[in-house]
């Protein structure tokens, strides 16, 4: 899988977290079909891989609440798009998450 690959050759710093988007399921209603450019990005995505935590001033480092295999939602703009191998992801900060989703 493309994932375990990521996680060999990227590892956030600190607080930091990878995050692949989910792609939502398209429903059509009245036949009309949104272009790719129109549509909205989805807002939840899968946590790839996690950095050690947080530290304070003197040194103590806190562990992150979400882990990788988590899938949370963020805000709409939230974090700092890039490409690794050709695929898409986002690196942020876990205080930009708003809340893992349990199913």
């Amino acid at each position: 899988m493309a994932a375990t690959s990521v996680t060999t050759t990227f590892t956030p710093l600190h607080d930091r977290i990878l995050v692949r988007r989910v792609e939502e399921t398209e429903t059509v209603r009245g036949g009309i079909i949104i272009p790719d450019s129109a549509k909205e990005k989805p807002q939840e995505g899968e946590v790839i891989s996690v950095g050690k935590g947080k530290s304070n001033d003197e040194g103590k480092v806190f562990p992150l609440d979400v882990k990788a295999g988590d899938r949370v939602l963020f805000g709409k703009y939230s974090g700092t798009e890039i490409k690794i191998e050709g695929e898409e992801f986002l690196i942020m900060r876990e205080e930009e998450v708003l809340g893992i989703v349990k199913k």
